[in-house]
């Protein structure tokens, strides 16, 4: 398949000449310690909480309080300004029922089965579809789960993702009020995908003059039991174009022995919302995990995937395609680290930027001692529309066993001359050339998605994002 010619460029002369000067977030962080101790006071659930979730918002909220927001003197952020999100004054989402209705939410919806809908971060109850699932399955609301099952939860919540140093996840385990647990029994088998759709109202605060922005922190939890299958869709959009929001969700996977955990994550939100986002895993012996993530939204975003293959014979798949343009920023950072032997790892993140869009990869496969036979390849492409678009992208190995195949690399390129003087010659305008051959380099992320309506939703934003779409939609 014709895509780019691919051009070389160090991810550190490229980051160097983009790097915005350090933000002081101290004013900024002592926002939120105020705005927390209101969070507490306020809120009705409080007083039925379980101990364990309040020690782990207190205990996060003091990480958050010694940490800060990130900044771009650390490592992990230097190409990544915070600056913009964290000078902005929000507001948490009030407990007042949902507005919006069913006729919102229906373009958004596909038949699955079962369809939890969350309107600014909140179950939206009348609004969800439970479905018909086998015996033992929970697919509901985590406060409702919190309230009536806390077994069940209490040992997989913040199990796997860490707030000791991360802002975000920090801000989201203090002032998460819901969002989406799915529990499988051994055995479970789920044949239909169940959808997390997670709505933003764009609404502003009544009563408030100053209208302040909304900031929500879904906090989602998916625990595959032994030899259990399931396929999750969690959707990101907003109801309001170009509204300003902040979303900080969070999701941790723990995929039992044997199981099988098939999960996407489309982002299509406002493109003036910032969205910061955490996926955290765990696989146990002999379970095979795949994750799909789609940017196609967002004013700044950034997505931390962490993924832990504690389980001999686990297999872990990460796919992503973000395809951004005028000023959006997408930031993608993944760890991936194989604890045990005979582990396979493979990443594919293909990037398409446009205008003065930008994006940072950066990529780590860590093979601890003794996981040996370990199989990891990870990549990062991206394709340049625009000669104002920058891509950092810095994949890296940290290998301590001696009995492993490990491979990684990186594109940065604008489309191939060659192909497109091919396909003028056969009579295809050089627009519609550009535009096939963007299409055929997406495609390849877009075809992998096994759930059907969000493949087809999916080609149909690219022929409507790319010039001569219709032309393409009949050469394909």
């Amino acid at each position: 398949m014709a895509t780019i010619s691919e051009t070389s460029e160090t991810s550190e002369t490229l980051t160097a000449s983009a790097t915005p000067p350090p933000f002081n977030d101290i004013e900024a962080s002592s926002v939120w310690l105020n705005d927390f101790r209101r969070f507490m006071a306020e809120r009705p659930e409080t007083a039925t909480e379980p101990s364990f979730v309040y020690s782990l918002r207190h205990e996060a909220l003091e990480s958050f309080a010694e940490i800060g927001f990130p900044s771009t003197r650390q490592e992990q952020w230097r190409a990544t300004n915070v600056a913009p999100l964290a000078r902005i004054r929000y507001r948490l989402p009030g407990h007042a029922p949902s507005s919006v209705t069913a006729a919102e939410v229906s373009p958004h919806t596909w038949e699955a089965a079962a369809t939890l809908v969350f309107v600014d971060g909140r179950f939206a109850p009348g609004l969800s579809q439970r479905g018909e699932l086998p015996a033992g399955v929970f697919a509901g609301s985590l406060a409702e789960a919190l309230a009536t099952r806390p077994e069940d939860v209490k040992p997989w919540l913040g199990s796997q993702a860490s707030y000791a140093q991360h802002a975000f996840v920090a801000l989201n385990s203090a002032f998460f009020t819901d969002g989406a647990f799915l529990w499988l029994p051994r055995g479970a088998v789920i044949e239909r995908p169940i959808h997390l759709l997670f709505l933003a109202s764009g609404a502003s605060g009544a009563g408030d003059a100053d209208e302040k922005p909304l900031a929500c922190f879904p906090r989602n939890l998916i625990v595959a039991g032994e030899s259990s299958q399931v396929r999750v869709v969690e959707t990101y959009a907003s109801l309001t174009e170009n509204a300003v929001y902040f979303t900080c969700p969070v999701t941790e996977v723990d995929a039992g022995p044997n199981s099988i955990v098939d999960h996407y994550k489309v982002q299509r939100e406002s493109h003036s919302a910032f969205h910061m986002a955490t996926f955290a895993l765990r696989q146990e012996r002999s379970s095979a995990l795949s994750s799909h993530s789609i940017s196609l939204g967002g004013g700044l975003v950034r997505n931390d995937v962490n993924a832990l293959l504690d389980g001999e014979g686990s297999d872990t798949i990460l796919n992503g395609l973000y395809m951004i343009g005028g000023r959006q920023f997408v930031d993608h950072h993944m760890r991936v680290e194989h604890a045990k032997p005979h582990c396979t790892s493979h990443e594919l993140f293909k990037g398409v930027l446009d205008g003065h869009a930008r994006s940072v990869f950066n990529g780590l496969i860590h093979v601890r001692h003794g996981a040996q036979k370990t199989d990891a390849k990870q990549s990062n492409r991206n394709l340049l529309l625009s000669k104002d678009a920058v891509a950092n992208s810095n994949p890296q190995l940290e290998i301590f066993a001696d009995d492993v195949k490990c491979t990684h690399g990186s594109t940065v390129g604008q489309l191939d001359d060659d192909a497109i003087f091919y396909l003028r010659s056969r009579g295809i305008g050089a627009e519609a050339a550009r535009s096939l051959l963007t299409y055929a380099f997406a495609s390849d992320i877009v075809e992998r998605i096994k759930v059907e309506p969000v493949r087809k939703d999916l080609e149909e934003f690219l022929f409507a994002a790319l010039p001569k779409g219709e032309v393409v939609r009949q050469a394909v």
